[in-house]
């Protein structure tokens, strides 16, 4: 009986924030893989174990959540004042595609410190001690992102006391800078704002008229009230991710707000672009118990939020859609500040379904349009596993 031996290709595996992934350096994947295109997307769906219809992913790498279903592909940065190329795959678990039109801002923490252990960064640049800003041009949408990377002994510090509500362990904050993150004319479906209104009617067959800030910024999400759909903001995942009328709901409203944003130009090209846009639902300060057990007090947050990620609620929040947040509520009249108390902030702490985040925004109005120059939150990131990812050698 025939058989094709496995090959093995350097990898690591690492946790950025409240996701994991498998990273490797672009020089090191197999040559057909080194270039945008099908052979690409065949290995990294079999690394990952993909599509699995018992949508385990147990014959890969993955963890059968869109957190944990993720790839990245770096390389030193061809790009003028950047250090390293990040590129970013979200790999669907039962179905056979790799989604590439948006960024996962939990690993943009961890691109830093994967740059810097890949030799990415000049050593001149990193001191004894303390902190080394690496610059990543994210492939995907065009930004720039800034992560701070705290430095001890001359390596990438990974231990420390920075707790992050997702992740249970605490570890050594990295600081995000996403500059310039709303997106560019003609780029994802237009301007930060792609219909021009801080809030839109968006109607969705079946369901009626929505109000909804539809937004480009970190990622293209769409923004609903949690009590126009019927819930509070308090909710946890098995709240939605049980009820397969919810995320048909949701997948309904996403795929409507996706047309309204120019992202598709068909409503049923929204299954075959799962990762953006994403869709959240907002609502003002209560208390809850989060997923941990932890205590939130209306008194500890701005207001509530919501995501789905990859058509299931999101444990805790995407780094990108964080950014989207911490956008809208600097901004006066997006459902998102209206949520918040209605006033303009440079920063917000926003309760998800396993705790708190904080993120921040400068955003500042010219010519009645509004821009945003920078947005800011904390992550963390380790390293869980380094050597050789092997698959079957005609993947």
């Amino acid at each position: 009986m025939s058989h094709v031996p496995q090959i093995k290709i350097p990898a690591t595996y690492m946790r950025g924030g409240t996701s994991k992934g498998v990273f490797f350096r672009l020089q090191d994947l197999p040559a057909a893989a080194q270039v945008p295109g099908e052979a690409r997307d065949r290995f990294l769906l079999r690394v990952i174990g993909s599509p699995d219809p018992y949508g385990k992913q147990i014959d890969g790498m993955g963890g059968a959540t869109s957190s944990t279903s993720k790839t990245v592909i770096a390389a030193p940065s061809t790009r003028p004042g950047h250090d390293v190329d990040y590129l970013f795959g979200q790999v669907a678990i039962d179905k056979p595609f790799v989604d590439w039109s948006g960024n996962c801002g939990n690993l943009s923490a961890a691109i830093g410190p994967f740059a810097i252990a890949a030799g990415f960064i000049p050593p001149e640049r990193i001191p004894r001690d303390g902190s080394v800003a690496v610059r990543i041009w994210q492939a995907n949408i065009g930004k720039t992102i800034v992560a701070h990377v705290p430095i001890a002994d001359g390596q990438v510090q990974e231990a420390g006391d920075f707790e992050l509500d997702g992740v249970t362990f605490p570890a050594a904050e990295v600081r995000l800078e996403f500059m310039d993150p709303a997106a560019e004319e003609g780029e994802g479906g237009g301007a930060m704002f792609p219909t021009g209104n801080l809030v839109d009617d968006l109607e969705v067959p079946g369901i009626g008229t929505l109000k909804a800030t539809l937004i480009n910024a970190g990622i293209p999400t769409i923004f609903v009230n949690a009590a126009d759909i019927g819930y509070t903001g308090t909710e946890l995942q098995d709240a939605i991710n049980a009820d397969p009328k919810a995320l048909a709901m949701f997948e309904a409203i996403r795929a409507h707000g996706a047309l309204r944003m120019g992202l598709i130009s068909h409503v049923e090209e929204a299954a075959r672009r799962q990762h953006t846009p994403k869709v959240a639902f907002v609502a003002p300060p209560a208390g809850y118990t989060a997923s941990s057990g932890k205590r939130i007090e209306a008194g500890d947050i701005d207001l509530l939020v919501r995501a789905l990620s990859m058509g299931k609620l999101h444990h805790a929040m995407m780094g990108t859609a964080a950014v989207a947040i911490g956008t809208a509520a600097a901004i006066p009249g997006t459902l998102v500040s209206l949520a918040a108390g209605g006033r303009a902030r440079d920063a917000v702490r926003f309760g998800h379904p396993s705790g708190t985040l904080r993120v921040g925004a400068e955003a500042r109005q010219e010519g009645g349009d509004w821009i945003v120059t920078k947005a800011a939150m904390s992550r963390s990131a380790r390293v869980l596993m380094e050597g050789w990812v092997r698959v079957p050698g005609d993947a």
